[in-house]
């Protein structure tokens, strides 16, 4: 049995608040919302925005984002800080200090540790490098999908450049003593050291590494071609099928919206998430897969409080938790074979010529291991992490100099012909695929694999807990899931540092114990692999 937590732990705040504690929030809701507009806008250049529209839209962003962090590093942020000094340096179980922080509440404590974390990063960069970061960005998103269409690296190539010269630089602003990635890797998961990630990586590696090569070398056949031996699946008609898994997982259409983008992705608030994906006529499982992924985004975002909404009570606790939600619902919901004994007739009612695969040849489809295949999105739920692992060593190359901006195609091969035995024909199929470091997000894709663990574990504490888990799922009722998510997760908003969220949801401290026994338990199965 896993252990909650009381109310006055997720977020009470009855009772009027310190003054000073009030001011501080009223500042932080106008930082909040200018950066919330300024996600709208992002997401609308992905999406929706005609292709003329970047001049503009790189002015409009960089002027939001230059806002945002000036509010953000104003005196009256550092003097609302001041006066509660001490307020959030207490334990989690009682107040502390004097004076207004003995009047706050754990919760509002823990506000306060946020809101000054992002303070003193915010006041320690330049408005004007912060601008050009952003400008940089915009300008970078329209020259990567050109160069990813036209598989010509060299018309990406000195947005990259930019970008790793202005984040050295950003790093060296925050913190010139130490190793500027670890400085980049704070900014997604601002409560894990970078050498606690890397053991936790480092142990998945251990891990999967092996088992992958096992696997390659098993005689088990499994139903890999299930759909792709059927034809073409029509984008619409795809469309259609990811808006009723939508549906079937709860998504509550009057808070958001489905769309396409070059690359899926989930933005938004707890009134407005909304979630895209992208479609492959080969394979319907590609879109499907990715729309739940971002379902598991979504659906933490809407989770979250309505009532400190501007707040960092109503924020996300960071990217690894974030990505714990949306691996937490690709892989553990709908690459389960109960997910598919309840969802394979509603793709069968939208494409009859799959009338003849059964639960089972679905389950194994949506969770064969890949021989050949060159594309992080599109990966099975092991070697994924062999993708992110390229991208975590080049991106860590380049940021201390080590690596060439203009020698990262023939790096990337050569790492994915060793990790994955694999090597792309093209730089679009290679490290053109991710739009991550158009916008100069470095120190991203390690949340991927952490938040991979961190679901394995968070899954593991649920199925304890919740009577009858897996017959829920079969039965397309997800409401325990649900619940069960939203009471240890999404309520608390950014209330516990990373460590401690995971541990009071489960009980136990986070590491990587339960995925790696998840993994070897499901693919020994599945491969019938003698280690197991």
């Amino acid at each position: 049995m896993t252990t909650g937590t009381s109310d006055r732990d997720a977020g009470d705040e009855s009772g009027a608040p310190p003054a000073p504690y009030a001011r501080l929030l009223e500042e932080y809701r106008r930082v909040a919302n200018v950066r919330n507009a300024s996600g709208v806008l992002s997401w609308d250049q992905q999406v929706m925005m005609p292709e003329g529209g970047t001049p503009a839209r790189a002015q409009q962003l960089s002027t939001l984002s230059s806002l945002s962090h000036d509010l953000l590093a104003d005196d009256a942020v550092s003097d609302a800080l001041a006066e509660l000094d001490g307020a959030e340096r207490g334990s989690a179980g009682g107040r502390t200090g004097s004076g207004t922080a003995a009047d706050l509440t754990d919760a509002q404590s823990a506000a306060v540790r946020e809101i000054r974390r992002k303070h003193e990063r915010a006041a320690a960069v330049p408005t004007e490098l912060i601008e050009e970061i952003s400008t940089t960005a915009s300008e970078a998103l329209p020259a990567w999908k050109e160069a990813k269409a036209e598989d010509d690296f060299e018309t990406f190539a000195p947005y990259l450049r930019e970008h790793v010269e202005l984040k050295r630089e950003y790093a060296e602003h925050v913190d010139p003593d130490r190793d500027p990635y670890e400085v980049l890797f704070e900014d997604f998961e601002p409560c894990l050291s970078l050498d606690r990630a890397e053991d936790i990586l480092t142990a998945m590696r251990e891990t999967l590494v092996p088992m992958i090569d096992e696997i390659r070398a098993s005689e088990t056949d499994l139903a890999t071609d299930a759909f792709t031996s059927l034809g073409t699946y029509a984008a619409d008609e795809q469309e259609a099928l990811c808006r009723d898994v939508l549906s079937t997982l709860g998504y509550p259409w009057e808070r958001g919206r489905l769309d396409t983008a070059p690359h899926p992705f989930s933005t938004g608030t707890t009134f407005d998430a909304r979630v895209t994906t992208r479609f492959d006529e080969s394979d319907p499982l590609g879109s499907l897969l990715s729309t739940v992924h971002e379902f598991g985004h979504a659906t933490y975002t809407l989770g979250l409080p309505d009532e400190h909404y501007g707040t960092p009570l109503g924020e996300d606790r960071d990217l690894s938790v974030h990505e714990s939600q949306s691996r937490l619902w690709e892989n553990h919901v709908g690459r389960s074979a109960a997910f598919w004994e309840h969802f394979l007739p509603t793709l069968v009612e939208q494409f009859p010529k799959a009338a003849d695969v059964t639960p089972r040849e679905a389950y194994e489809a949506a969770n064969q291991v890949y021989e050949d295949n060159l594309i992080r999105t599109e990966a099975d739920e092991l070697t994924y992490h062999l993708h992110i692992l390229v991208r975590f060593e080049i991106e860590r190359a380049l940021i201390a100099g080590d690596l060439d901006v203009d020698d990262v195609p023939a790096v990337w091969n050569d790492k994915y012909e060793a990790y994955l035995g694999v090597r792309p024909e093209t730089d679009a199929a290679g490290c053109l695929q991710d739009i991550h470091w158009s916008h100069g997000n470095f120190g991203y894709f390690p949340t991927y694999s952490l938040g991979s663990a961190m679901a394995a574990q968070l899954y593991h504490a649920a199925d304890a807990d919740i009577a009858d888990l897996d017959r829920d799922v079969a039965a397309g009722d997800f409401d325990a899931l649900h619940e069960w998510l939203t009471e240890r997760v999404h309520r608390h908003g950014a209330r516990y540092e990373t460590n401690d969220l995971v541990e009071a949801a489960t009980g136990e401290p986070f590491t990587a114990d339960a995925f790696l026994e998840y993994v070897t338990a499901k693919y020994g199965a599945l491969y019938d692999l003698d280690s197991v």
